[in-house]
């Protein structure tokens, strides 16, 4: 397990989930959080090997009836339409849509090149924007046949954004504005979409402890749009916090999710992706139903920006 699920239940039972992202960290912890309360859960994710076995662990504790994968470079032009085609030609439905696939390419604004600004947007807006209007047709279908049946039922799309979004982020003005576009994208999508009953909402993370917040590695790389990034926190700056693992070695789980000292959370700590996947999950069930069109914030009371 990647995570030991707050709550287990059959809350989602016969519903299928799309997380993108969706095989570690933030995304992995969803998509374990979303099959242990009885979705069936599609990963999609450009690393084939961690979708694998994210695929599998969850297999293993839940059932094989509760995942399946799609492997692609989703900033691909039609990755996403062949996501949402392929869903539902194999399983004829879409409930939820967790748009989780992310990383970070940082730099300052005054030596950033283009195609490290446009990354950021391309994985953060143009993605989630793809894969919404590939499921527009669906949801607005399956809104007229639930009328039809008399029948009342929601459907999510969750956007997984940052309180960078808000507060701007030194050295990661990319990342930021990518978070940001996330925002008016999810705003318009719930107006849009309200009257099929489509709830749209964001999460908006601070200081839950990743892989980006480690020490940058050969052992931490993400491949996107021919790209090669070392993700995770410049060597200079880990020494100055005091972050150290062995980067000869692959990190352990404990070393990448074990929660650290932030003294900007009202914690004292960085929030778990256990954490993170309970907020998730919390919009992707009926309990939010009459939620929509909000940035729900999961960042342990932090006030002002981040460092």
């Amino acid at each position: 397990m990647l995570i030991n699920p707050t709550l287990k239940s059959e809350v989602l039972q016969d519903q299928v989930a799309i997380v993108t992202g969706g095989s570690r960290g933030i995304g992995g912890a969803a998509a374990e959080m979303l099959a242990a309360n009885g979705a069936h859960v599609v990963i999609a994710d450009v690393d084939k090997q961690e979708t694998e076995e994210a695929a599998s662990r969850i297999c293993n504790e839940y059932g094989a009836d509760r995942v399946s994968t799609f492997v692609a470079d989703l900033i691909g032009v039609d990755a996403c339409d062949q996501l949402v085609e392929k869903v539902l030609n194999d399983h004829g439905r879409i409930d939820t849509v967790v748009n989780s696939a992310g990383y970070a390419w940082d730099g300052g604004i005054h030596s950033m090149s283009d195609d490290q600004f446009q990354a950021m947007l391309d994985i953060h807006a143009i993605v989630p924007f793809r894969i919404a209007r590939a499921s527009a047709p669906y949801f607005r279908q399956a809104a007229l046949d639930d009328n039809e049946a008399g029948i009342e039922r929601h459907r999510k799309t969750i956007m997984i954004s940052s309180m960078a979004a808000q507060w701007g982020l030194v050295g990661a003005g990319n990342y930021a504005t990518g978070k940001a576009a996330m925002l008016g994208l999810m705003r318009t999508l719930a107006q849009e979409w309200g009257k099929h009953r489509v709830n749209v909402n964001a999460v908006a993370f601070g200081g839950v402890q990743t892989r980006f917040g480690l020490p940058q590695s050969e052992h931490e790389v993400v491949e996107s749009g021919g790209h090669k990034i070392h993700v995770g926190v410049a060597h200079k700056r880990a020494e100055a916090l005091g972050l150290k693992i062995d980067r000869d070695a692959p990190p352990t789980n404990e070393e990448i999710y074990s929660p650290r000292a932030n003294k900007n959370t009202l914690f004292g700590r960085n929030g778990t992706i256990r954490e993170a996947a309970d907020a998730i999950f919390w919009l992707a069930s009926p309990l939010s139903d009459f939620v929509t069109g909000q940035v729900i914030a999961v960042s342990g009371g932090a006030q002002g920006g981040m460092s």
